[in-house]
């Protein structure tokens, strides 16, 4: 405050025009400027009878503290930024198919937005995935809606749809849906234990008492795909992982012929009223029933 009642009479050349500029008695800027010109040891202002002017050091002073006036003003712009939500670093942990089918889109459409954001994005299974946010080591995770709601602010991300991948000359899927319980009977191209999904179809098969003849596990969609090309076995996979990569393949799909072959995807967060305004925007562009709550 000393500093800008000392601009405000270096600029007016005048105590009482500062005064009246600033809305404050000319005594107390007075004084304000007296102990200012104390604490820096040495006169700013050449007393006038019809006003001030700047000593030597009084011209010096007023170039310093314009300076950080103007970074005071970048400050509270930056700062300003973050409380609307323009800057900052928002946590991600979402599942294979959010990353696989939806997630890169919506991202980079909220970074073009917001190219002052920070996106941390970590792939993981849906039940680390539900832990981290719980721990806060997350500030918003996607996960599998097979996942029993828990304890936090939970909304719907998206939906997609299972689909059975075999290789172009397998007969499996040449008249249509495939009932769940002839593509058991092949042998099957899994996910390792961790995943969701592969819990999810392992879940199905024991409803139906179907014994799965999984043959390979491995760890990513891509590698599901690769292994079901080479001819080792039939996959479920969600539309997304798979539709994009049938025209430069060996691959086709065909629906799975159950209702639980519609899927939805959520996003949640810890406490959605104690959001940072960085990681609102974020959760205001991934999904409408945000804003709704």
């Amino acid at each position: 405050m000393t500093l800008e009642l000392f601009v405000a009479v270096a600029t007016t050349k005048s105590i009482a025009q500062a005064a009246s500029a600033e809305n404050i008695a000319a005594s107390a800027i007075s004084k304000r400027i007296s102990d200012f010109e104390a604490q820096v040891g040495t006169p700013l202002f050449y007393r006038q009878q019809k006003g001030v002017e700047l000593t030597p050091a009084g011209e010096e002073m007023l170039r310093h503290a314009k300076d950080l006036q103007r970074l005071l003003d970048r400050i509270d712009d930056h700062m300003s930024d973050f409380a609307q939500g323009l800057r900052g670093t928002v946590r991600i942990s979402a599942n294979t198919s959010a990353i696989t089918q939806f997630l890169p889109e919506d991202l980079a459409l909220f970074v073009e937005e917001h190219p002052d954001m920070r996106i941390d994005l970590a792939e993981q299974t849906s039940h680390e995935i539900v832990a981290a946010v719980r721990d806060g080591i997350a500030d918003i995770g996607i996960f599998s809606g097979m996942i029993p709601d828990p304890e936090l602010d939970v909304y719907t991300y998206r939906r997609d749809t299972l689909m059975v991948l075999t290789p172009k000359d397998h007969p499996l899927g040449t008249d249509g849906p495939v009932a769940f319980s002839e593509f058991s009977t092949h042998d099957l191209v899994g996910l390792q234990k961790g995943s969701s999904l592969q819990a999810f179809i392992e879940k199905k098969a024991a409803e139906q008492e179907l014994e799965l003849r999984t043959r390979v596990e491995v760890l990513s969609f891509d590698g599901v795909r690769r292994m079901v090309e080479a001819g080792l076995g039939i996959a479920i996979l969600p539309l997304g992982a798979v539709e994009p990569y049938l025209t430069a393949s060996n691959l086709k799909m065909a629906p799975v012929a159950e209702d639980w072959a519609q899927r939805t995807l959520k996003v949640a967060v810890r406490d959605k009223d104690a959001l940072a305004r960085p990681i609102q925007s974020l959760m205001a562009h991934l999904t409408t029933e945000f804003s709704e709550s």
